[in-house]
């Protein structure tokens, strides 16, 4: 507990005086450029070796997840094929993930963010956590790689199926979560609600801790697989995942679209054989009001670079599963892309 607490706040400390030098730096540059008196444009266009095209914006913020998770990892690369490929400098920023970064685009806090296509979905339709709130200023750049939803539980619980978790100890993840409006639609084709189960509302680092001393009995997890946590615990007991059949499956699928049939294959976390389960998408949403050729530009430079995509999900991004599953309108910008590519 305190010493990681020291450390994050260490790391904090040290990613600050980072950013207050480059900080520094660029201010330093700027002033240079003031006092030699060259702010005619067209000298500064040809010190560079390529025109950047005027996309209307000078800075993208990308908004992603915590620390630990998969969207900042993934953040930071996207940022960098970003300003790489198209001129306009682009960072990662830390977030409370798929809900927030919804209003965050609204708020103008960042131009473009991860979020899952089932969040999506209910931040444009004004419905779950945007009851009375919807969100009619994003739109899809596109889909990236499947969030599973994982029922995890130990192999000695005794719960093998979702009719088992009655009267249980689960935790469902923080009301207004994603993984909370996963855990209430999984109960519901089973034939559960909320009300058949002691719902705990952990975050998955809590979730797996807890499963580990025994004080909840099992916990929903929608994350990409391995997820850390859940591996974090395989290390010191026998994890097991209760399996979403086939027919289930379909049943979800019919009612709420943005699900799609997923496996957890053997080997993960020890597992001896293929669990069945479901996923949603992790996917990015842009601002609506980004120009057409700056959203065109962004989706090349990431989609056209998968292979220098150094974290495990860059395999799954790809430009002919970057229209699945997603709920909401896409941007004019990312279509004509992937018409061009998928075509």
């Amino acid at each position: 507990g305190k010493t990681q607490m020291k450390k994050n706040k260490f790391l904090l400390f040290m990613v600050l005086s980072i950013f207050a030098l480059i900080l520094a730096a660029c201010g330093g540059d700027d002033e240079e450029a003031e006092s030699t008196g060259s702010t005619d444009k067209s000298t500064d266009s040809e010190d560079t070796t390529t025109e950047t095209p005027d996309y209307g914006v000078d800075f993208l913020s990308v908004l992603t997840g915590g620390t630990q998770g998969t969207y900042y990892a993934l953040g930071g690369t996207f940022a960098d094929l970003i300003s790489t490929e198209t001129g306009v400098k682009a960072t990662a920023q830390v977030s409370q993930a798929s809900a927030a970064n919804m209003t965050g685009l609204q708020n103008g806090d960042g131009e473009v963010a991860f979020v899952q296509t089932d969040i999506a979905f209910y931040a444009t339709e004004g419905t779950e956590m945007f009851d009375g709130n919807a969100i009619d200023t994003i739109s899809a750049l596109g889909a990236l790689y499947p969030e599973t939803v994982q029922l995890v539980t130990l192999a000695d619980s005794g719960i093998k199926s979702y009719e088992d978790l009655k009267g249980k100890k689960v935790s469902v993840g923080a009301p207004g979560s994603g993984t909370y409006a996963n855990a209430e639609q999984l109960l519901e084709i089973h034939g559960l609600t909320m009300d058949d189960i002691q719902a705990q509302n952990l975050d998955f680092g809590e979730s797996t801790d807890s499963i580990q001393s025994g004080q909840i009995d099992a916990a929903f997890i929608t994350a990409g697989y391995p997820t850390g946590a859940v591996e974090a615990l395989n290390a010191t007991k026998e994890v097991s995942i209760v399996p979403v059949s086939a027919e289930k499956a379909a049943d979800l699928i019919a009612k709420y679209p943005y699900y799609a049939v997923d496996t957890i294959p053997a080997g993960t976390y020890g597992l001896a054989e293929d669990v069945p389960a479901v996923s949603v998408l992790a996917m990015l949403a842009v601002n609506k009001d980004l120009s057409d050729d700056l959203v065109y530009a962004m989706t090349k430079a990431i989609y056209s670079n998968t292979d220098k995509i150094s974290h495990a999900k860059g395999a799954l991004i790809k430009a002919e599963t970057a229209l699945d599953g997603i709920g909401i309108e896409i941007h004019p910008g990312a279509k004509k892309y992937f018409d061009e590519v998928n075509n």
